[in-house]
C-alpha cells in the first residue's frame, strides 16, 4: 500500500519504522508553514500570490461576517438559537474584556473588539478542522497585519483624546525621580512604539507556529512507527494517543491568544483613553 505523507514540500512514500525502503524518519521542519501559492496574480506591477492561508483568511472573515449578520439582522426581545448564539459572543467580549478594561467607556468598542476576538479564535482553529488543517496566525505576517491595526487605532485615539500628552506621560511617568528618567524614558517610548506591536504579534504567531509543528510532528511519528512490530504498534499507539491529546489541548491555546490578543488590544486602547497614571 502506497501513503504519502507531506512533510514540508518532501512527499514520503510508505516510511515507516524497519520498512523495506529504510528510511529515516521524516521529521517536520518549519517548511510546512511555507505553502505553495496556487496562482499568483501581478496588479499594477505587484505580485500577490494566492495560496491555502489566503483562502482560508478570507473563508474565516466571511464566516464571522455572516455569523453575526445573520444573528442580528432582526434581533428580537425573546431570541432566537442564532440571535442567542451571538448575543453571548458579544456579552462576552463586552463584559470580560471591554469594560472589565476600559469601563463603561469601552461599550463602543465591544464591536471591533469582537470582531477581532472571533476572527482570530477562528483562524487558529483552522489548525484542527479537517481540510484546513492550518492555524493560519501561525504564518506571520497575518499576526502583523492585526497588530499593525490596533496599533493604529490605539495611537489615533491617544493623540485624539490626549495630544502630546500621550507621548510626554509615556516618557515621564509621573512619580519618577528625575534621575531615572536617563534611563527610563528611552525605555517607555521603546515600549510604546516598538515592544508593545512587537510582542503582541509574536506572541500570537509563535503559540500557533509551536503548536502546530508539535501536533505534526507526533502525527508523522505515529504513521513513521506503525510497522508489524510490537514496538512499532505501540510506538504508534502512544504517539497517535498524544496526539489527540496535543490537539485538545492545542485547542484550548487556541481560543486563550485569542482571548489575550483581544485582551492586550483593550489595554492599550484604554491606556489611550484615559492615559497612564
Amino acid at each position: 500500500m502506497s501513503v504519502i505523507t507531506a512533510v514540508g514540500n518532501v512527499a514520503t512514500e510508505s516510511c515507516h519504522l524497519n520498512g523495506a525502503n529504510n528510511c529515516g524518519f521524516p521529521a517536520p521542519s518549519a517548511d510546512i508553514f511555507f505553502l505553495e501559492p496556487y496562482a499568483t496574480l501581478n496588479i499594477f506591477g505587484m505580485d500577490f500570490t494566492i495560496s491555502k492561508a489566503v483562502i482560508l483568511v478570507v473563508l474565516v472573515a466571511t464566516v464571522v461576517i455572516a455569523f453575526f449578520m445573520s444573528a442580528f439582522r432582526s434581533p428580537k426581545l425573546i431570541p432566537g438559537k442564532l440571535q442567542g448564539l451571538g448575543e453571548i459572543g458579544y456579552t462576552f467580549v463586552r463584559d470580560q474584556i471591554a469594560r472589565e478594561v476600559i469601563g463603561k467607556e469601552g461599550d463602543k468598542f465591544v464591536p471591533f473588539l469582537t470582531s477581532l476576538f472571533f476572527f482570530v479564535w477562528i483562524s487558529n482553529l483552522m489548525g484542527v478542522v479537517p481540510g484546513a488543517q492550518f492555524p493560519i496566525m501561525s504564518s506571520l505576517a497575518f499576526p502583523v497585519a492585526l497588530t499593525l491595526i490596533v496599533y493604529f487605532t490605539y495611537m489615533f485615539l491617544g493623540f485624539k483624546h490626549q495630544g502630546t500628552k500621550f507621548i510626554t506621560d509615556a516618557a515621564f511617568p509621573p512619580g519618577v525621580p528625575k534621575a531615572m528618567y536617563i534611563l527610563l524614558t528611552p525605555l517607555e517610548l521603546l515600549q510604546l512604539f516598538v515592544t508593545r506591536p512587537v510582542t503582541q504579534s509574536i506572541r500570537l504567531f509563535a503559540n500557533m507556529f509551536a503548536g502546530h509543528l508539535l501536533i505534526t510532528t507526533f502525527t508523522v511519528g505515529a504513521w513513521y512507527l506503525l510497522s508489524p512490530s510490537i514496538i512499532g504498534i505501540l510506538g504508534s499507539a502512544t504517539s497517535f494517543g498524544v496526539t489527540v491529546v496535543l490537539t485538545g489541548f492545542e485547542m484550548f491555546i487556541q481560543g486563550l491568544q485569542a482571548f489575550i490578543f483581544t485582551l492586550l488590544a483593550a489595554v492599550y486602547i484604554g491606556g489611550s483613553l484615559h492615559g497612564e497614571h
